[in-house]
């Protein structure tokens, strides 16, 4: 492993751990050069499946933008970065475990609103207001009635 500061390539491991959840391998490295330490993550590569845009398209599937998604739907939210890792985590997660090659954007948009519904609100009303392209105030109403009664409408 090349250190991160001189680039030398001989590190040695300080501490080896697991994750909490077990995906993960944490180790504690020291530069035998310069001698300053960093940490590195083993994690299992799994293939994400090819993203199905509305008009045929088929993309890489990018967690960035993902994330970039989340981030403007939680924009001046009160929700930690951390949340917003486990949340990623748990929509990869369900679309890594359908096994399947391709998956369409609506399918990874009814999950975004899935998790944002459980995580804040009004996240939830702010992305699926674009992912649902609302045209007028009434359509806004349905969905606050939605959250107001706990449903799980569409």
């Amino acid at each position: 492993m090349k250190c991160p500061f001189c680039h030398h390539e001989d590190t040695q491991v300080l501490d080896t751990r697991a994750s909490e959840e077990g995906d993960s391998i944490r180790r504690r490295r020291r530069c035998a050069k310069c001698d300053k330490r960093f940490t590195t993550y083993e994690r299992i590569e799994l293939t994400m499946p090819v993203i199905v845009k509305k008009n045929g398209s088929r993309v890489e599937f990018a967690a960035a933008k993902l994330r970039a998604s989340l981030m403007l739907a939680l924009r001046k939210r009160p929700v930690s970065a951390e949340l917003v890792d486990v949340t990623i985590s748990r929509i990869e997660q369900k679309i890594l475990s359908l096994g399947e090659r391709e998956i369409s954007s609506q399918r990874i948009g009814e999950y975004i609103m899935e998790e944002l519904k459980r995580l804040d609100k009004i996240a939830y009303i702010r992305f699926a207001s674009v992912y649902r392209s609302f045209e007028d105030v009434a359509e806004f109403q349905n969905v606050i009635a939605e959250i107001a009664s706990g449903s799980d409408k569409k």
